[in-house]
């Protein structure tokens, strides 16, 4: 059975474009098309998706409507998966989008959507409670802890890496505890440890755990079969 979509975009042409790229993929069935957030809320209730593919900015504001209905799916409909389209490389737009956790949750450029391939794997991939971040804003966060060309990752131990692994998912501290067996005290060592190595203490708590778990996932991305330590 085909997944189900939701597109979310204001411009007439770029929905049409969407549509024309996505109606011929047998994986995908294109449910509704919309150009506003408060007609994006009234599909996603009535047809239930499993996937929303949608414009970062939308009217009524232009702002940053779609990541904030991202949010709002968190509470309301936390089974359906959300890839974020935006012209804008900016690594603080993904940081807000995974505030909540990464899974279930996409964010890439405008200018993969004319790669096919690349656009139907983000949304199987949050359809099946996956991550996928656009690698040039990985780039771009990597850059701006002015880190060498090697892993961002490359000082963390084995076990910094463990409940990086965690953190990435989502978890609270005492979550992440009860699942790698340590105290909630060890876990909050382990976590400023990497904060300092990712060069993330003096933000926010809240940024600093998204902006980790970002760096984490594009190494994930990158090379998914290199063993941690």
């Amino acid at each position: 059975m085909p997944l189900s979509l939701v597109i979310a975009e204001d411009s007439f042409l770029v929905r049409e474009a969407l549509t024309e790229l996505l109606k011929s993929v047998p994986e995908v069935e294109v449910a509704a098309v919309v150009g506003d957030v408060s007609s994006l809320r009234a599909a996603v209730d009535h047809v239930r998706p499993d996937v929303v593919l949608s414009d970062i900015r939308m009217p009524p504001s232009d702002g940053d409507e779609g990541i904030r209905f991202a949010a709002e799916l968190r509470e309301t409909h936390p089974e359906i998966g959300v890839v974020i389209l935006s012209q804008f490389a900016d690594a603080e737009f993904a940081i807000e989008l995974l505030d909540g956790g990464s899974d279930r949750r996409a964010y890439l450029l405008k200018e993969r959507v004319g790669n096919r391939a690349d656009l139907v794997a983000a949304i199987t991939a949050v359809a099946e409670g996956g991550s996928v971040v656009d690698p040039k804003i990985v780039d771009e966060l990597i850059a701006a802890r002015s880190h060498a060309e090697d892993s961002p990752l490359r000082d963390l131990t084995s076990r910094e890496r463990e409940v990086l692994a965690e953190l990435a998912k989502g978890k609270s501290n005492s979550a992440i505890a009860e699942s790698l067996y340590l105290t909630k005290r060890a876990v909050e060592k382990h976590i400023n440890a990497i904060f300092m190595k990712l060069n993330l203490r003096g933000s926010e708590e809240v940024s600093s755990r998204v902006a980790a778990a970002l760096l984490f996932l594009a190494e994930e991305q990158r090379a998914p079969h290199r063993p941690a330590g």
